[in-house]
């Protein structure tokens, strides 16, 4: 019998080698996902932009570039403060319900933040960003399983109430300025598609029994068309989950003042993101009033809100060529990519950046495990 025959699967020979692999496999995997990543970015800019035979070259392309210091500014200002309502909720939350204290909070609510955008902006509908920011917290931010999926969730609810308070106001004080019933008729529609998860998530955690029962005749049904195997075991799974989760918000919902600190935030933060279009337009030569531009941005915004395409890609630029249709048609191509970055293409630039920056420090982590053994 030759020695190729006798090697069993747990021999040496084979643990040595499916650990070489293991080794070769981790950064290959990383690699390949930055790639693909590089792909996605360049199919989706050249799908938004490709057709620009009418944009001015660069070259010619006459502007005030201090203009976009103020669009960077309000772009930085906002993204810090979504950060740091993260931040507040798990200060809050690290009181009693941590696993292990985190010693960079700061870093988690800036990863879960910044990969929960980038999930976002790559999947259709916006689907992906909560999901992945409740495993990044329960995995990497000590966070237990009930306030890893409560802190997502707070600030998704924070985010689109705190949308639609300025949407309203917005509507109210500035629709005259806005001559296209089209557009406001649409805006209001999308408002509605903005209501919907805030309050199916409050009768979640205020009417837990009745959500619970309404998800069990779901989970019924499922059994009976043969996609739940085990119905028993899927309905107590889901009664579990649903009261933990109650729980979870109630204890967010109770803190003085904290929901409150949220939505004002989320405020803040969707009033910097909807000035940027301004400073861009002025940058590039356009002559527009502040109010008009801020409505229309903010009408738009919600008016593609339920286009189900990554980062609404395709919905976005044809309804913001409102916005920046005071330029000329040589200027628009060029404005509305600086504004497209602000809203889009930095987060799927960071996402594979922030990837690169963790599989180092585990790599590291690794290393210095290893060494002092």
């Amino acid at each position: 019998m030759s020695n190729t025959e006798t090697k069993t699967a747990g021999s040496p020979e084979n643990f040595s080698l499916r650990k070489a692999l293991r080794k070769i496999k981790k950064p290959t995997l990383t690699i390949g996902f930055i790639l693909i990543n590089i792909i996605v970015i360049v199919i989706t800019a050249f799908s938004e932009f490709g057709n620009s035979e009418n944009a001015a070259k660069l070259s010619e392309v006459q502007m005030n570039w201090w203009f976009l210091i103020p669009a960077a500014a309000c772009f930085l200002v906002a993204i810090t403060f979504e950060i740091y309502k993260y931040v507040l909720m798990m200060r809050e939350a690290g009181k009693k319900n941590t696993k292990d204290k985190t010693s960079n909070i700061w870093q988690v609510a800036r990863r879960t933040v910044l990969l929960g955008k980038y999930y976002d902006n790559i999947t259709p509908a916006a689907i992906g960003g909560q999901p992945f920011q409740i495993y990044y917290m329960h995995k990497n931010g000590g966070m237990s399983e009930g306030m890893s999926t409560t802190i997502p969730i707070i600030g998704m609810i924070s985010n689109q109430i705190g949308f639609i308070i300025i949407a309203v106001f917005a509507f109210l004080f500035g629709s005259l300025s806005i001559n296209n019933a089209v557009l406001m008729a649409t805006a209001c529609f999308g408002l509605i598609f903005y209501a919907f998860w805030p309050i199916a998530i409050m009768i979640a955690t205020f009417l837990p029994n009745t959500t619970t029962e309404l998800i069990n005749l779901i989970v019924k049904f499922l059994a009976k068309i043969h996609i739940v195997k085990d119905k028993d075991a899927a309905i107590k799974k889901v009664s579990t989950g649903v009261n933990d989760y109650a729980k979870c918000v109630k204890q967010i919902l109770k803190t003085p003042g904290l929901f409150a600190k949220t939505i004002a935030i989320s405020i803040l933060f969707h009033f910097l993101v909807s000035i940027i279009p301004f400073f861009v337009l002025t940058a590039f030569g356009g002559e527009v009033d502040f109010l008009p531009c801020l409505v229309t941005t903010i009408a738009v915004t919600s008016a593609v809100y339920f286009v189900p395409t990554p980062g609404n890609a395709g919905a976005a630029e044809g309804t913001f060529f409102l916005v920046f249709s005071a330029l000329s048609s040589g200027y628009v191509f060029w404005a509305m990519l600086v504004w497209r970055f602000f809203s889009y293409y930095v987060y799927i630039i960071t996402g594979p950046i922030i990837y690169l920056i963790m599989h180092i420090e585990k790599k590291k982590r690794a290393e210095i495990e290893k060494a002092t053994d």
